[in-house]
């Protein structure tokens, strides 16, 4: 039971008895109005929870990264093991999708590391999941960092940041390390691109082609990394939706052992 709000005297007076009956009659009007919106409210509370815990599912590409090939060109990839505390902050922060592969050129001697995430029930939340981040965690010293930009072998040009790292003196200690981001289709090196408050939305519809992936490639020498980028990175952005929302991989990768029976 809700407070009885008293009729002011006068009006009381001026109006009647009958007036005062309207008056009571309103107060508890007010009083179930406001009992049933937070009900309501209450209840769309629970409606949008249980979409949010909806989400929380990990929204699938049409392809999954799984099926990105180990073989490319003179390129041979491996799984790379990915820290415990990686994983579970990837996982926290909504990684949808994700691989970590080291592929050698053996006809040339040298190796890159590939690594991509792509992140749709929440866009955002790749948001500090850098290299600048994320190797001085595991203690590499960030030397520099500039604004690059580098050519696929399909045409594509790519805008890219380009950070060295060191974890002591000795040179044979530094890695080099590519990255940019896809942004429903669009290639770009700023995370300020989807930071602001429209960028941070989660994906309640559910739609795989709103998103954001980044994709980096390291290793020791900038030479490898341009390399691998120049022949990987066109396989890579194949997996994700373009702008109109379309995927152009087919994932129909045919697996290593048959690569390598015919080349034979």
């Amino acid at each position: 039971m809700g407070p009885e709000v008293g009729v002011p005297r006068g009006l009381s007076v001026l109006y009647g008895s009958d007036y005062e009956k309207s008056w009571k009659l309103s107060t508890w009007a007010l009083w179930a109005l406001a009992v049933i919106t937070i009900i309501v409210s209450g209840a769309g509370y629970r409606v949008l929870a249980n979409r949010f815990k909806l989400t929380n599912a990990p929204i699938k590409l049409p392809v999954p990264l799984s099926a990105f090939p180990i073989q490319i060109g003179n390129w041979v990839g491996s799984e790379l093991p990915i820290p415990a505390t990686t994983r579970e902050y990837m996982e926290e922060n909504f990684a949808d999708d994700f691989f970590s592969r080291r592929y050698v050129n053996s006809a040339e001697g040298i190796w890159a590391d590939v690594y991509m995430v792509y992140c749709s029930s929440r866009p955002s939340g790749i948001l500090g999941h850098k290299p600048i981040v994320c190797y001085p965690a595991y203690g590499w010293q960030h030397q520099n960092t500039e604004r690059s930009q580098f050519v696929s072998k399909a045409g594509r040009q790519v805008d890219c940041l380009v950070q060295r790292f060191q974890k002591n003196a000795l040179a044979l200690n530094e890695v080099v390390v590519m990255s940019f981001y896809v942004r429903n289709g669009r290639i770009t090196a700023d995370e300020g691109d989807f930071s602001g408050v429209f960028g941070r939305k989660p994906n309640i519809a559910r739609d795989p082609s709103h998103y954001v992936a980044q994709i980096q490639i390291s290793s020791v020498l900038e030479s490898s990394v341009r390399k691998a980028a120049r022949d990987i990175i066109d396989h890579a952005i194949d997996f994700l939706p373009d702008e109109s929302g379309k995927v152009r991989t087919t994932g129909h990768v045919r697996p290593i052992s048959d690569n390598v029976k015919n080349t034979e």
